[in-house]
């Protein structure tokens, strides 16, 4: 498997990444539903049997879980993958989350996803989200002086935009930056990955497949037995009028993987790795099954008359 890259590290990542949000399970604001941990261990396993070499996950994902479940998967392994998390989302004893950026919240943080993980440190740590925005500056500044003090090797940010992050990279480089992208949210193509390419900034970009939506598994019928505990039932692309529409073009990436023998979610993958920007993308993988539906997308890439098509079919849908 060809690798590439991460910005001003020395880490060279496969194009996809085994992405450890679902696994977090439920019982939080942001889970996915009801996730069984063995299957989770078997998925990572399978990925990184299949070769992919590196995981991203964050301590909010089920409340430190998905770490706890990570660290499982990669006990006794004689080769180990670069580990990736992320902190600034916090939670307290009720299970309700919070936003922090201060500088004793996240050498808290830091702390805890090391215990967790099993690791003396960290690959790559990011701040998830820009927020309190007064506060990038002392997290940032935080962020640094983790990296010089070694707990940290690389750090980066996750949905942040130019602006924010011209403030960040004042105080120290930034190695990555982690944005949502899929043909259903192309919005960073405009300013931020020019921004990135310029300055040496590695994307590895998230939910390439819309949280599942373009795997081409999903269907009205599952996103209307969703639980009440799977947040994407109320997000406004599972929900009518988008979902009809998703679901036509998830039928048009069909047709389009197999004429090379691949999914629709393998599709959506190689969509996002077409940008010379992009290093890599995190894939959310919950089952040695799942593993099997994403890993032809590391080596697939769409012709010119295929982007076409998809580009055709959504500046139609989007116009209508």
């Amino acid at each position: 498997m060809q690798t590439k890259q991460l910005g001003n590290s020395d880490m060279k990542l496969t194009p996809i990444g085994v992405g450890a949000w679902a696994i977090g399970g439920n019982g939080w604001a942001f889970g996915w539903g009801a996730q069984d941990d063995n299957e989770s261990v078997q998925a990572i396993r399978a990925a990184l049997d299949r070769g992919i070499n590196w995981i991203d996950t964050a301590a909010i994902y089920g409340l430190g879980h998905s770490e706890e479940i990570l660290a499982r998967a990669l006990e006794g392994l004689a080769a180990k993958p670069y580990v990736f998390t992320k902190c600034e989302r916090v939670w307290n004893e009720k299970r309700e989350i919070g936003k922090s950026l201060k500088s004793d919240s996240i050498r808290r943080e830091v702390e805890g996803s090391l215990r967790r993980l099993k690791l003396d440190v960290i690959d790559l740590y990011q701040i998830h989200w820009p927020e309190p925005d007064e506060d990038i500056e002392e997290g940032w500044t935080t962020m640094a002086k983790l990296k010089e003090e070694g707990k940290v090797r690389y750090i980066g940010v996750s949905n942040f935009n130019v602006d924010q992050m011209k403030r960040a990279t004042k105080i120290a480089p930034i190695t990555s930056l982690q944005p949502p992208y899929s043909m259903l949210s192309p919005e960073i193509e405009e300013s931020i990955l020019p921004y990135a390419a310029k300055n040496n900034i590695g994307v590895i970009v998230y939910s390439p497949m819309k949280s599942g939506l373009l795997s081409g598994s999903m269907t009205k019928e599952r996103v209307a037995a969703m639980p009440e505990d799977d947040f994407r039932q109320r997000t406004p692309q599972f929900q009518e009028p988008k979902l009809s529409r998703n679901l036509e073009l998830v039928e048009l990436m069909r047709e389009i993987g197999k004429r090379h023998g691949r999914t629709p979610g393998e599709v959506a993958i190689a969509w996002t790795l077409r940008r010379p920007e992009v290093t890599a993308a995190i894939v959310g993988m919950r089952s040695g099954e799942q593993v099997d539906g994403v890993i032809g997308a590391a080596d697939f890439r769409l012709t010119g008359a295929e982007l076409e098509e998809l580009a055709s079919f959504l500046t139609q849908t989007v116009a209508a």
